[in-house]
């Protein structure tokens, strides 16, 4: 087994500094801060709140093995970066301005769409393109009430920002092996449907990455008469057919979470094709203010809302014609995103290596885990694994013996309807009827395939299941 290399001049200063007031909290914050971690960490507590304070350094460094740490994500500041932060810092502006307008203009042209507005995250992004939608006066379907077609394998931000702007979330299943909503899921549903009027918006979501079948989602809308949003917050870079996912429906939106695979801290955007959508959601993301120049002309010149006279004291920054929400950024997410754009390229090409090498290297596990499907035409956001039902381990045996050895994982998300306690009052209509989405949320999590990973990581991960494997004849670890 592999341990990273942890300074024993920089531990032991530590424990000299804290003397005989060091507790094991302090050692834990300092375990954080180095990305470590301590096996059997109560056991070795114990033994470590007995030891004098001279020998505790001597104790942990030879004694403790302190294993490797591989994050579901990772973000590592490059010089190019604090560069980037420090010119916003002396800038003077750290609230919305060039910053922004240049990563709009530059995530809009990398899409593939006319427009984009950012705001504050990608569950902002969703509430302020469906708050959009509802104040339209062209799209007379879309209403508070009115039913959006969705994944119940999904973010729960997905369906919350639904819920909260009054739209009724309904499901249908989705592909088992590429995590997406089915068009004949969707086309059965509104078959059956007794009040097809009251449907309103088709809501695919490109979870993992994997892109939704668009040229059938986009055929039922037209047929039904729906609008379409993608929610593409996991699918930076994803292509399907030769395009972009974001640039295959009236709107889309996308997430820069850390651990997504376009990073910014947080921050969300909303891009579309249509000048009248994009102009209403710069004001609803800026508490419905009037004005969305980029630079105010009312001091010295023409206003285009308000023509100037010598009566007339009114300044367009401070006049709302729309109820919004405050969803705007900051200048150093801005300045993150154009940096990330850069190497776009190259992180999504390292994400895909590094999902192609673990494919490659667990294969001989097929029997027991459903590995992702690998095309080069998805942006991985991370390494999805089904646990089958077959399998000699449980999720929850696989999911604590990778924690055990540094590799963190996280479950995919769950079945919303069914498997959400938010949602609970939905179950009674969706429990059974949704089959792979149950299943998938039950027996589904994934693990970090982000570009940090070297090979050493890679190689760890890899031996990691392999030990987990070998002892699948110890009846302790069988289900």
């Amino acid at each position: 087994m592999e341990y990273c290399q942890v300074n024993s001049n920089t531990l032991n200063k530590y424990l000299t500094m804290f003397c005989d007031k060091i507790l094991i909290n302090n050692l834990i914050i300092f375990c954080l801060d180095h990305n470590i971690t301590i096996i059997d960490f109560p056991s070795f507590s114990q033994k470590y709140m007995k030891l004098s304070t001279g020998t505790k350094s001597k104790f942990i460094i030879k004694e403790v093995a302190i294993k490797k740490r591989i994050s579901v994500g990772d973000f590592q500041i490059s010089e190019e970066e604090r560069a980037v932060i420090n010119e916003v810092l002396d800038s003077g502006r750290i609230s919305e301005w060039k910053k922004v307008k240049e990563f709009e203009n530059l995530f809009a042209e990398y899409i593939g769409t006319k427009y984009c507005v950012t705001v504050n995250s990608g569950t902002s992004a969703l509430i302020v393109g469906l708050s959009a939608l509802i104040n339209d006066s062209r799209f007379t379907k879309v209403r508070k009430g009115s039913k959006v077609i969705t994944t119940p394998l999904t973010y729960a931000a997905t369906i919350n920002a639904i819920v909260l702007t009054g739209l009724e979330p309904v499901f249908v299943d989705i592909d088992p092996y590429t995590f997406s909503l089915l068009p004949q899921k969707i086309e059965e549903h509104l078959e059956k449907a007794n009040d097809p009027e009251n449907y309103s918006i088709i809501l695919p979501v490109h979870l993992m990455g994997y892109p939704c079948d668009m040229d059938e989602i986009n055929r039922i809308a037209l047929k039904y008469d729906l609008i379409v949003l993608e929610d593409s917050a996991q699918a930076h870079g994803s292509y399907y057919k030769g395009q972009r996912t974001g640039s295959l429906s009236l709107l889309s939106i996308f997430s820069f979470y850390i651990a997504h695979n376009i990073q910014a801290g947080e921050m969300g955007a909303v891009l579309t094709d249509d000048e009248k959508l994009i102009s209403l959601m710069r004001k609803l993301k800026a508490n419905g203010r009037v004005c969305d120049c980029p630079v105010c002309t009312r001091p010295n010149g023409y206003c285009p809302y308000f023509p100037r006279d010598e009566d007339d004291d009114f300044d367009p920054r401070f006049v709302h014609d729309t109820i919004g929400y405050n969803f705007k950024i900051m200048e150093f997410e801005a300045a993150l995103g154009v940096s990330q754009l850069k190497k776009a390229d190259f992180i999504f090409e390292e994400r895909q290596n590094n999902v192609r090498f673990l494919n490659e290297h667990l294969i001989k596990y097929s029997d027991d885990l459903q590995l992702p499907a690998f095309s080069k035409d998805v942006s991985y956001l991370a390494y999805p694994i089904v646990v089958k039902e077959d399998s000699r381990f449980s999720k929850k045996y696989l999911r604590e013996q990778l924690e055990n050895n540094g590799i963190e994982n996280r479950p995919l998300f769950g079945c919303i309807p069914t498997q959400q306690p938010a949602y609970d009052y939905l179950k009674g209509e969706y429990e059974g009827k949704i089959p792979d989405a149950e299943y998938i949320g039950k027996n589904a999590f994934y693990i970090g395939c982000h570009q940090y990973l070297n090979q050493d990581d890679l190689e760890y991960i890899v031996d990691i299941f392999d030990k987990i494997f070998s002892q699948s004849t110890q009846t302790q670890h069988l289900l």
